[in-house]
């Protein structure tokens, strides 16, 4: 299976990072970097510059079974929105949707305005496209930015059907998230409005 992650802007890039590292060796990987990402990575193999508009991605026949693009730049998304395929992040998203293929987006910004809210409506109205953007999950009971970090890249994994173990999945156990509230709540925590 041939997994292709792009990296659109540098905040949040090192999420994007991340993610192309813990995709399975077992996987053929392919990563882009935008202009303002591209330093962080010069020396691994299978990348490609976003100006590269002849690398591989860019054409359906190199048959890219996902494509995620972590993080995704308002911008980005609202090129791919209109169908604007002016690089290869672009080209290379509009190949998925036109080939059916599983296109994981991951907007970053917040808030979400209503035209970033249009575009991801649209985009989203497609059967092989997932809105992901990095909402944590706090079923898990997460302590470290590093747990934080590998619940975001799991649910990302997971759309692409992509096995691993990043994050503790929900059981229908609450008991050690009762036994943390019940703990904070002790403390003199605030819940549901208290102390406002």
């Amino acid at each position: 299976m041939k997994i292709l992650v792009a990296i659109s802007g540098a905040s949040g890039a090192s999420l994007g990072i991340k993610l192309f590292e813990l995709i399975p060796k077992t996987y053929e990987k392919y990563l882009i970097l935008s202009e303002s990402a591209k330093t962080v990575l010069e020396n691994e193999e299978n990348i490609f510059f976003n100006t590269d508009l002849s690398a591989p991605p860019a054409s359906g026949s190199f048959q890219i079974d996902t494509t995620f693009i972590v993080p995704c730049s308002m911008n980005t998304l609202a090129k791919i929105s209109a169908g604007i395929a002016d690089n290869l992040i672009t080209r290379s998203a509009l190949v998925a949707i036109k080939e059916k293929r599983k296109l994981i987006l991951a907007p970053r910004e917040m808030p979400f305005s209503t035209i970033h809210l249009e575009h991801m409506t649209n985009l989203a109205k497609l059967s092989n496209i997932f809105i992901a953007p990095p909402v944590i999950g706090y079923y898990h009971n997460p302590k470290t930015l590093e747990e934080m970090e590998n619940f975001l890249i799991g649910k990302w994994l997971d759309l692409a059907g992509i096995k691993h173990n990043l994050f503790k999945r929900w059981n229908g156990s609450n008991s050690e998230n009762s036994e943390s509230l019940s703990a904070h709540l002790q403390s003199g925590g605030v819940v549901s409005g208290e102390n406002n």
